[in-house]
């Protein structure tokens, strides 16, 4: 957006266009125009709060009850990533429940044990919301009293729906026993991007779960380039991005009853009058969420599955609006950004915050060849180092950590002596340089070599995902400082740019004031974000990266990571300032050098990941998994915090307002789109 054409009224007015009108007609698709009720509810279990979003066609009532799907979503997600069969299938004269798992999104447990978090909630999500659902009126039962309900979920929500099943079995077959009426509350289940590694752990393993489907419809979305499951031979040595075909494996042919010639995307009767099928869409983990072809198959799925219960419709399995709803919550994600920029330009100019801006921090840059070759040489290696190490620092891994941890020790070392000397010199100008050199490699050194004891789940980092992001972050916030400081000692200083140049040398009311400003115009767009999620249940979004309404427990947990984000956005605006607000470098040139600083080795990892992997049947990196994933979202907050950042740098002259801002999104985007453990004990 530039700031130098249109006035920042015009983009404040945009931005507010894009946020309601594609919130509305976001809201408009989710209720199908009109045909179906959207309303969030909330109700208690035994072990908790759960929480989704009930979809609810028109004319759906006790009186008129309707077969029912229990969808949820996988791990560090929420109930909206189930917008695609929930918006489908309700359309289509379903009731949908899109469920928030346990610490996701706004359902919890109220108490889970800190040594086995993550086997404390999935095993029992789908399991508890599916009782409470059997209760309702408006869910159809079949003349014995079966439940006519399928459970559905990706990934983690996949073994919890799994769970649910065996579950289920379990309480019929006790029911037989003891003489009591029995019934099947589950008719049938749909798994995608998940088979049965994880709940094999709980005594579930494939045997047991195939038996415990007994009379049920059944179906797995099994994606070819999957990065984690569907090949049992990968997941022994943890290589498991490669290219699979689950229907021709041990597993799916078990599942499917052990046909002669499997094949994919065909249902399989089983001796229990049941039926499978395997679906194998050419996509990868999370393009499940996404797609055309999985949705379209879920369509299909449930038609065959509920059979004459199922709703008649003329709708085809192609005829899908989901992707409408997608692209609307895109104009509003855009302008709720797009008004963080419009704002800092209006309130600049306000006497109320007046003392934000500060004087122009422009200066010459490298003016000689060997000066811009040292600078675009350095331009590399901040591009690359959070690429390079990107997968040992966020599974702190001993390789990675150990080639960081020698370094900085090296560099310590070496700057400790220097200064040393430089003292006995009476080079007193020499000395604060290389103390400052010394200081920040010591500290990047003691980052790496305590690795194992920082940023570990507790009851004030409870969040395992974001654990590993701010581990990242932080590793790297030391490797910026110690770049910097060696560049402007050796480089910088000699050339006549002092420290006010860098942008963080401000008076003391100037930062009050930048987080006072950054304060403002954060709330100010979530002011509006709470509105649109009360009144039209949407937020912004697209695909793995929202901004979703968070909660009093989001916000109090990103209290405690706050700290840690700023220090990374406060360097990093440093680091930018330095390398792309110099004459050299203006406009449009130092933005995209900007971009490339902070996501250029990033994307370039991630298309040598998958484009391997598509090109060979083996990505560059094939234990890197879940990683491989997250890093989607990542390049997103990336992207839109160095632009926030360099626009506000742009507007205030100081690295502070930027830096608080992106503090304040970001931990929020990452506090409520993720895995949280709320009552750790």
């Amino acid at each position: 957006m530039s700031t130098t054409g249109k006035k920042p009224q015009f983009w404040l007015a945009v931005s507010l266009i894009l946020m309601i009108l594609g919130t509305g007609f976001a809201y408009f698709l989710n209720t199908s125009f009109f045909s179906v009720t959207t309303s969030e509810i909330s109700f208690k279990t035994d072990k908790g709060v759960l929480n989704g979003l009930l979809y609810m066609p028109k004319g759906a009532s006790a009186a008129n009850p309707r077969p029912t799907i229990v969808t949820t979503h996988g791990y560090l997600n929420a109930k909206e990533m189930q917008d695609a069969p929930a918006i489908e299938m309700s359309r289509r004269g379903y009731v949908v429940l899109a469920l928030d798992s346990y610490e996701h999104g706004d359902s919890y447990l109220t108490k889970n044990d800190l040594n086995n978090a993550w086997f404390g909630y999935w095993p029992a999500s789908m399991s508890d919301a599916v009782q409470y659902m059997y209760k309702q009126g408006y869910v159809l039962k079949d003349a014995q009293g079966n439940g006519i309900i399928a459970v559905s979920g990706h990934s983690m929500g996949g073994f919890s729906s799994t769970m649910a099943a065996f579950s289920d079995e379990q309480q019929y077959q006790q029911s037989l026993k003891d003489g009591k009426p029995a019934v099947r509350k589950i008719a049938a289940i749909l798994t995608a991007g998940s088979d049965f590694l994880y709940t094999g752990y709980l005594g579930v393993n494939e045997a047991v779960a195939d038996k415990a489907l007994a009379n049920r419809t059944a179906g797995k979305i099994a994606a070819q380039y999957d990065e984690f499951f569907f090949n049992a031979a990968g997941a022994k040595p943890g290589q498991t991005i490669v290219k699979k075909d689950y229907v021709n494996t041990v597993d799916g042919k078990a599942f499917l009853g052990s046909p002669a010639s499997p094949q994919a995307n065909v249902f399989y009767p089983t001796p229990e009058e049941g039926k499978r099928i395997i679906y194998q869409p050419s996509e990868m983990h999370a393009w499940n969420h996404f797609s055309t072809l999985t949705t379209g198959y879920q369509i299909q799925f449930y038609a065959a599955a509920f059979g004459k219960n199922a709703p008649s419709t003329a709708l085809s399995s192609t005829n899908q609006i989901w992707y409408w709803k997608e692209l609307s919550e895109l104009a509003g994600l855009i302008g709720f950004f797009m008004l963080f920029i419009a704002l800092v330009q209006l309130l600049v100019k306000k006497p109320m915050f007046k003392g934000v801006e500060t004087e122009a921090l422009a200066f010459d840059g490298p003016t000689t060849v060997a000066k811009k070759v040292i600078f675009w040489v350095l331009v590399a290696v901040s591009a690359a180092i959070p690429a390079v190490f990107y997968a040992s620092l966020m599974g702190k891994l001993p390789l990675g950590l150990s080639e960081i941890k020698y370094f900085a020790l090296a560099v310590t070392a070496i700057a400790s002596v220097g200064a040393i000397v430089a003292l006995a010199r009476k080079q007193a100008e020499n000395v604060t340089g290389l103390l400052t050199i010394a200081a920040s490699s010591f500290v990047t050194f003691g980052l790496t070599a305590g690795a194992g004891g920082l940023f570990n789940l507790s009851p004030v980092f409870n969040e395992p995902q974001t654990n590993a992001l701010i581990y990242w972050a932080i590793v790297v916030t030391g490797l910026t400082a110690m770049i910097l400081s060696i560049v402007h000692h050796l480089v910088n200083k000699p050339s006549g740019i002092d420290l006010r140049k860098y942008g963080f040398v401000v008076g003391w009311k100037t930062v009050v004031k930048s987080f006072f400003t950054a304060v403002c115009i954060a709330a100010a767009g979530y002011l509006i974000l709470f509105t649109v999620d009360a009144l039209f249940k949407t937020d912004f979004r697209i695909w793995l990266f929202a901004v979703r309404a968070f909660n009093l427990n989001h916000f109090l947990t990103a209290l405690g990571y706050m700290p840690f984000f700023f220090l990374y956005f406060f360097f990093n605006g440093i680091a930018l300032q330095v390398n792309t607000n110099s004459k050299y470098l203006s406009g449009t040139k130092g933005l995209l050098v900007a971009f490339f600083m902070n996501i250029g080795g990033l994307v370039i990892w991630q298309v040598l990941q998958y484009g391997k992997l598509f090109i060979t049947g083996v990505a560059m990196w094939p234990s890197v998994s879940l990683n491989s994933i997250t890093l989607y979202g990542t390049l997103m907050i990336l992207f839109t915090s160095t632009l926030i950042t360099k626009k506000f740098l742009e507007k205030t002259n100081n690295v502070y307002t930027g830096a608080f801002l992106n503090t304040i999104v970001v931990t929020l985007i990452a506090i409520s789109t993720s895995t949280m453990y709320i009552h750790l004990q």
